[in-house]
């Protein structure tokens, strides 16, 4: 397993969305956004299955996902490679998940599965301009950024 760093946790505790990438029978790409997210122990993430049909099908062919989420102004984030499956009800830790997830839909989105990623692989994700542009500071990133999308 790979254990999540605290720098790795803290993108995702500051992304608002995060994208699931899965794989049907025929090996076609479906990548679905998911809003109700959370770290689960050093090795897991966990979202809840508000409304994806397509993702849950896909996990139960095929348990490899890739997990991408960023921090939209600063323009950096990670890409979490596993292994998923889908809690329900029954399992032991399911109430456990549902707690952690409950508290960020505040009741609002009804879920009856959670998608659990055991994380293999962590790999980082990091706009071209601090490639092209060494010196760019995350500052100076975030000014660029709410200058472009009118923020």
């Amino acid at each position: 397993m790979n254990r999540l760093s605290p720098h790795v946790i803290k993108y995702i505790d500051q992304s608002v969305l995060c994208w699931l990438a899965t794989t049907d029978q025929n090996l076609q790409p479906n990548v679905s956004p998911k809003e109700i997210f959370t770290c689960f122990g050093k090795e897991h993430i966990i979202i809840a299955n508000i409304a994806s049909p397509q993702s849950a099908k896909n996990i139960r062919l095929n348990d490899k996902v890739c997990l991408s989420f960023i921090d939209i102004l600063v323009q950096k984030g990670y890409q979490l490679y596993g292994s998923a499956r889908i809690v329900d009800q029954t399992a032991s830790d399911f109430a456990a998940m549902e707690n952690l997830l409950t508290r960020k839909t505040e009741g609002k989105f009804p879920f009856v599965t959670i998608f659990d990623i055991a994380v293999n692989r962590v790999k980082p994700i990091i706009a071209p301009r601090y490639n092209f542009y060494p010196l760019t500071t995350e500052e100076e990133q975030i000014a660029s950024a709410r200058r472009l999308y009118g923020l």
